[in-house]
């Protein structure tokens, strides 16, 4: 995508997400069913690089490290995350103008001293300037880690190719004050506002995105009331911070078929009712809803205006903590959405089918 509007940072998508947790071996099998391989690890610490496409999952246990005192405080989590940026140091000076937090990371996943700022929950945003980009260019990991031998650098695993979006569940009352951090920052945009409400329960989620175009971020926070999921995950986790990470793939039907053989625990799938409304909700949308249905994957979009825009999703039990992971698909040059019909959807079928079965008068 080409940019969308002024890039202070020069940021570039992402580059890793890091996790750490209180003990090794909380992390690695989660890793392992979605496909990831460990490709390489660190020349002096105890931290290791897991790859899928072009996703790359950093383990940091290290101890004394940031990461390592963030598990202490929220267990297994994702402790940071590294955005790529044209130049790190120009980046780095203009996000400290803008009034940044400073973090010293001598202690982080790198040899280098790779700049950072204080992020979501305490976490760290790197500035990573060397990815190789160009074939022949050194990255990060060339420099710091130790390939293992007879292993492919670039394994396919399970099909999924690039992180999507991650999303921030925040207390009640700051979903403003993090809309502002991003856009202040980096001069990230509102491409979404949504507010779902439950029977019981609700949220509000913002939606931002960044002037590349590649770097995602939807803000939830608890709806009136409280006592909802978003509550839930604020309690679990000690604070706010990254609550799920959405990794994108060409077919997700046929990626669903490796993560179910490999052993990956889907959330609960919706009811029946859901896909007798799909086609009543996106009138010719082409999609096997056999397929579909039988797989759990869930479908929104909209058919209005020519070809189908689409998104297909499923989400994964939580496994790290309260942390868990999305897989999506995008259609039709999709690229905004984030399922919110979905939420909708599934509490109207959640009412049509307790209609059905008798438990709902009307």
């Amino acid at each position: 995508m080409a940019d969308l509007f002024e890039n202070p940072a020069g940021l570039d998508g992402f580059e890793f997400i890091e996790f750490s947790a209180p003990e090794k071996g909380m992390l690695e099998p989660v890793f392992e069913t979605m496909g990831f391989v460990k490709i390489a690890r660190h020349r002096s610490k105890d931290v290791e690089l897991w790859r899928q496409g072009g996703i790359n999952l950093i383990t940091n246990y290290e101890p004394k490290s940031a990461a390592w005192y963030f598990a202490r405080e929220h267990g297994p989590s994702a402790c940071g995350m590294g955005f790529r940026v044209r130049d790190a140091r120009a980046a780095y000076r203009h996000l400290l103008d803008q009034g940044a937090e400073p973090v010293h990371v001598e202690t982080g996943p790198m040899e280098l001293r790779i700049p950072g700022i204080r992020g979501i929950g305490s976490s760290i945003i790197y500035l990573i300037d060397r990815y190789g980009e160009e074939e022949d260019d050194l990255n990060i990991y060339d420099i710091d880690f130790n390939y293992l031998p007879g292993v492919d650098r670039y394994p396919e695993g399970c099909g999924f190719q690039l992180i999507d979006h991650l999303t921030h569940n925040v207390y009640g009352g700051r979903m403003a004050y993090w809309a502002d951090y991003y856009e202040k920052l980096f001069n990230f945009q509102e491409i979404r506002f949504f507010d779902i409400k439950g029977e019981y329960t609700g949220l509000t989620s913002k939606a931002l995105t960044a002037p590349d175009g590649k770097i995602r971020i939807p803000l939830n926070e608890e709806g009136e009331g409280g006592k909802g999921q978003i509550e839930e995950f604020l309690r679990a986790y000690n604070g706010e911070g990254i609550q799920h990470i959405a990794l994108i793939c060409d077919d997700l039907v046929a990626c669903w078929d490796r993560l179910k053989e490999k052993g990956v625990p889907f959330m609960t799938a919706p009811p029946d009712t859901y896909y007798k409304m799909l086609d009543e909700r996106l009138p010719g949308h082409g999609e096997p809803v056999e397929e579909l249905q039988k797989r759990g994957i869930l479908l929104d979009g909209t058919t209005e205006g020519g070809e189908p825009r689409l998104l297909l999703q499923i989400f994964a039990e939580p496994r790290i903590g309260p942390v868990f992971f999305e897989f999506i698909q995008r259609k039709g040059d999709y690229k905004e959405g984030f399922g919110e019909g979905n939420f909708k959807a599934l509490f109207e079928s959640i009412e049509r089918d307790q209609v059905e079965r008798g438990v709902l008068k009307v």
